[in-house]
């Protein structure tokens, strides 16, 4: 069995699946492995062999699921290029049980829902999570395009803002849930901490969103917005500045699998003014989060959720040391 140099890509993926190999980089360049285990310094050799089966395995099965969801998405694409069109009236408050009674107030309708894709897509990433949000009670959700030549992260979390204010205007409700799909959730973000979002977003949900940046596909750097989503640029450090008061509670899921994230928890939120949920999913990728009905179920329930008065109050600065609700810790999808 031979480990070469094309295994450097996955490094990032490596490291986090196989914390206890601090020296995972040298052993790349080594050509075989029974020989590994007489090395001084390799902790956890022994082993090596079984776990890089197993690791070799879950990539194959993520990787040949984000494939297949690609060929479905590249199908639906052409019917998510148009805007959606826009529902005139606001739909009846559901009734609870019993609501014969004159006396039985109806009950309190969920949020609109505004579902933001990622770079170089569109809304029909979306179509089975809105099948699953409306399923359980989501009837209110509208999905934004915006388009593909857009250069600018403020640009777009403008048009965002300006959206949101026409779906709260056109309902009648003065707050909003969002889920954001990679470059998605950068957008509504940067609308949330840096244009004042936080008074109409109540819960914003992102999934693969590289918050930290990523350096992934280095020659993408041609693309303004590729450039903006490298850590250290001006935007990234623009949403680390202070953002004291944020109304907004983050949801954050990331994936341990997630092929476009360098480093993989660049996705999580860590922010000291936040109030911020890191959910980790393991057994799929990048493309599978607003598809895979695990992930649905987690962004459903991260949404019923609203921050109570004990959550409301915790800030946290650190990945480590952000709250973590302890039944969406993490997601186990494999």
């Amino acid at each position: 069995m031979k480990v070469t140099r094309a295994l450097q890509p996955f490094l990032p993926l490596c490291q986090r699946l196989l914390p206890d190999m601090r020296t995972l980089p040298g052993i790349l360049h080594l050509s075989s492995l029974p020989s590994l285990p007489n090395l001084p310094g390799f902790p956890g050799l022994p082993g090596l062999p079984s776990r890089l089966a197993g690791l070799s395995l879950t990539l194959l099965k993520a990787t040949a699921l984000d494939l297949a969801i690609l060929a479905g998405h590249l199908l639906l694409y052409p019917s998510g290029i148009a805007q959606e069109r826009r529902a005139t009236a606001c739909p009846a408050l559901p009734r609870a049980a019993g609501a014969g009674d004159p006396a039985q107030l109806p009950t309190k309708a969920p949020l609109p829902v505004v579902l933001l894709h990622g770079f170089i897509d569109n809304r029909s990433v979306f179509v089975l999570l809105r099948r699953s949000l409306a399923q359980h009670g989501r009837h209110r959700v509208e999905s934004l395009n915006y388009s593909p030549l857009t250069c600018d992260i403020r640009t777009a979390a403008e048009l965002l803002g300006r959206h949101i204010e026409e779906i709260c205007e056109r309902t009648g409700s003065s707050q909003v849930d969002v889920v954001g799909h990679s470059l998605g959730g950068l957008i509504a973000r940067y609308y949330v901490q840096r244009l004042g979002g936080d008074g109409r977003v109540r819960t914003l949900v992102t999934l693969g969103t590289p918050h930290s940046g990523t350096r992934v596909a280095p020659l993408a750097n041609a693309h303004p917005i590729v450039r903006q989503m490298r850590p250290g640029s001006e935007l990234i450090e623009e949403l680390s500045r202070p953002a004291p008061g944020c109304r907004t509670r983050f949801v954050s899921f990331w994936s341990d699998l997630d092929h476009l994230m360098d480093p993989l928890e660049s996705a999580c939120v860590e922010h000291p003014d936040l109030l911020v949920q890191n959910v980790r999913v393991t057994g799929i990728g990048h493309l599978a989060l607003p598809v895979h009905p695990a992930v649905a179920t987690g962004i459903r329930q991260a949404l019923d959720t609203a921050p109570t008065g004990a959550t409301a109050g915790t800030r946290t600065g650190s990945r480590a040391g952000t709250r973590t609700d302890t039944q969406a810790g993490g997601l186990t999808v494999a």
